[in-house]
């Protein structure tokens, strides 16, 4: 299922090859755009039902999507799996409650987070910090790729968990076998995942 997943990501244009500046201000040859899985039921469904799979055997209250684009996994999921998620937002709303996370939940409660690519964890520390300062512990994290460049090692060194779906050498792997990309762009892209 994994690998007819990546393909068919390959095959809408989810995985790009070509120069990229990543959020982490690293350069890439690859790049995941699984945000627009919203675009395709089947892919958006599989990758859901991937993510939930990591999930069955861990303790949690409630979920929480990695703004924005792991908003609309987590609500796949919550509303999939009848689980009770938290909307953690870029910014405190302006007007009315002012509050930057939404839902219900109280001091001690456990929260997983759900993210789709995960490269030095920049973007879940943003969501934990909130979390967190309303007394709310976190201690798994699921993604569907980790890219291999830092982040796992700077969530387990603080006290998290990371449970991946993939990563991006076997993401190559699975292009490279099925003639999706050439030897060169597998290089080419393995040479700047360290970096």
């Amino acid at each position: 299922m994994l690998e007819k997943l990546i393909l068919d990501m390959y095959d809408v244009g989810m995985i790009k090859f070509g120069e990229f500046t990543l959020k982490s201000g690293k350069q890439s040859y690859v790049y995941a755009d699984i945000r627009t899985a919203i675009s395709y039921p089947d892919i958006f469904v599989n990758l859901c039902d991937l993510m939930y799979s990591k999930m069955e055997n861990l303790q949690y209250n409630s979920i929480c999507g990695v703004p924005y684009s792991a908003l609309t996994f987590a609500s796949g999921i919550a509303y999939k799996h009848k689980i009770p998620m938290l909307l953690k937002r870029k910014e405190a709303k302006g007007y009315g409650t002012k509050k930057i996370l939404e839902g219900v939940y109280k001091s001690g409660d456990v929260c997983l987070i759900i993210e789709d690519v995960v490269t030095t964890g920049m973007s879940i520390g943003e969501t934990t910090e909130v979390l967190e300062a309303d007394g709310i512990k976190i201690k798994d994290i699921v993604c569907f790729i980790n890219r291999n460049q830092g982040g796992k090692e700077k969530l387990e060194s603080q006290g998290y968990k990371l449970h991946s779906i993939t990563d991006l050498y076997i993401v190559l792997d699975v292009l490279y076998k099925n003639g999706k990309i050439s030897s060169d762009d597998k290089a080419k892209a393995e040479s700047l995942i360290g970096k």
